[in-house]
């Protein structure tokens, strides 16, 4: 089964909003609860945690109106690979945690992230420009088989 020119481009069109709106909702939060997040960061050990708290919004909203709009998608998807390795590592450290849930709870957040990355890593191989982005329509039509 085919899925060709504007069906796929559709169909990629409402993936990048939902991963880019994602992405762009989460920045958000951050800026809104910007005092309550950094409070949480403190107890994580995050050094100038309002100042982390606002900096890894900044990259969530820029990588996400990356995706979303398909402007330079590569380079946000740059920064939310940076923003997902620096918040896995430090924010959900599941290895250092003594309680079972926190513990768990961490885990989960640890694995979406990097399952996250992988998603973001594999955007690379997308051809550019991207349909019905801010950055160009392309030119020629893409067809995708389904197996």
């Amino acid at each position: 089964m085919y899925l060709a020119g504007s069906t796929f481009n559709v169909i990629f069109l409402v993936g990048r909003i939902l991963v880019g709106g994602f992405f762009v909702f989460n920045a958000f939060h951050h800026f809104k609860n910007i005092n309550m997040m950094a409070g949480f960061s403190r107890s994580k050990g995050v050094p100038a945690p309002k100042l982390a708290v606002g900096g890894s919004g900044i990259l969530l909203l820029l990588g996400g109106l990356s995706l979303l709009l398909g402007f330079h998608p590569s380079i946000g998807a740059l920064l939310l690979v940076i923003f997902l390795l620096g918040v896995s590592f430090t924010m959900h450290n599941f290895w250092a945690s003594q309680d079972p849930q926190a513990k768990m709870g961490d885990m989960i957040h640890f694995m979406k992230n990097f399952a996250m990355i992988g998603f973001l890593l594999m955007t690379f191989a997308i051809p550019r420009p991207w349909p019905y982005s801010v950055g160009g329509q392309s030119s020629a039509p893409v067809a995708v088989q389904l197996r």
